[in-house]
């Protein structure tokens, strides 16, 4: 086990996962999300998952700055320490994908996100996979600097893995922009700020909003989240848990009514796990101070297993 940037096993095993903790809320606009790592831990993630017969090896914690909760500057909340967050998280991420490791980010706030897919489209480029990001959220996570109203860089990752963000942000993958739009599927979508709501019309960026799930079922939205796939493709998951509906997941800073119910969430995710191309994961935005017995994070770890591989029955 290892508490900095330092490969946490030598393991190549095809289902080699590393757990890597990111406890920091800096992205966030309110308290607890860095108690969401060791919350995942007191709900038995790494048995679960080695319970699926996988190789799981926890890196534990990375070390970064502290969170001055400070105002926006230039319209950012504590940008230099989400640098540096995000910067830890690229190159730990970055290294277990090179030793053939399937790498869980455990968060801390979806900042985090840049990150860690900064390192997968970087290690993408390298090994010329094709990236699919399923992004499972409340929040498209497209505003600016000029857009946010509040600062917080939470909602700010997609917006900049596209390109549009700070420098330093959006130059952590090696080139610019790390992703385009048309990687990313966005599901579950329910809040969305008014300039934010333009921006990302404009970007075509594609969302799979509550309205499109109730009208046409989350089987035929993951079937259009996940078409156009093959074995080259390196499938992310970035797992928002404000993604599912506050009345099961309430473990959340920025809740947001009519989400996914649980047996669309565990269809979502059977559907994923169904294609056997997960490469890596976040799961981000658990704040274990607002819960209830720890039954959010309960629940998220057994939705992390649906992504690899649990069902009711054995299917061809």
């Amino acid at each position: 086990m290892t508490t900095s940037n330092e490969s946490c096993s030598n393991n190549t095993h095809s289902k080699a996962i590393s757990l890597i903790g990111a406890p920091t809320d800096i992205g966030a606009g309110m308290r607890g999300v860095s108690m969401g790592p060791e919350a995942l831990r007191v709900a038995g993630i790494a048995a679960a998952l080695m319970g699926h017969g996988l190789d799981v090896k926890d890196c534990r914690n990375l070390q970064g700055p502290a969170n001055p909760w400070q105002p926006p500057v230039n319209g950012y909340r504590h940008l230099p320490e989400a640098i540096e967050w995000n910067q830890l998280v690229h190159d730990a991420v970055y290294d277990e994908l090179n030793i053939g490791r399937l790498p869980i980010l455990m968060g801390g706030d979806h900042s985090l996100a840049l990150g860690s897919i900064s390192a997968i489209a970087r290690y993408c480029r390298k090994v010329n996979k094709t990236l699919r990001v399923i992004w499972l959220d409340a929040h498209t996570d497209f505003n600016t600097a000029a857009m946010t109203p509040s600062g917080n860089i939470h909602g700010m990752p997609v917006a900049s893995l596209c390109g549009y963000g700070a420098p330093a942000l959006i130059e952590m993958s090696g080139q610019v922009p790390a992703i385009l739009p048309e990687v990313v599927r966005q599901i579950g979508i329910r809040s969305v700020d008014a300039e934010e709501k333009r921006f990302v019309h404009e970007q075509g960026l594609q969302v799979y909003d509550m309205r499109y799930i109730d009208e046409n079922g989350m089987k035929h939205t993951m079937e259009q989240a996940l078409v156009g796939m093959d074995a080259n493709t390196h499938l992310h998951v970035s797992f928002d848990v404000d993604f599912l509906d506050p009345s099961i997941a309430p473990a959340v800073g920025t809740t947001v009514m009519g989400g996914p119910t649980y047996r669309e969430a565990q269809l979502c995710m059977e559907m994923i796990a169904d294609t056997g191309l997960i490469a890596s994961l976040d799961i981000m935005e658990l704040n274990p101070a607002l819960d209830e017995q720890n039954r959010t994070a309960v629940i998220a770890v057994d939705l992390v297993e649906s992504l690899f591989g649990k069902s009711t029955l054995m299917r061809d």
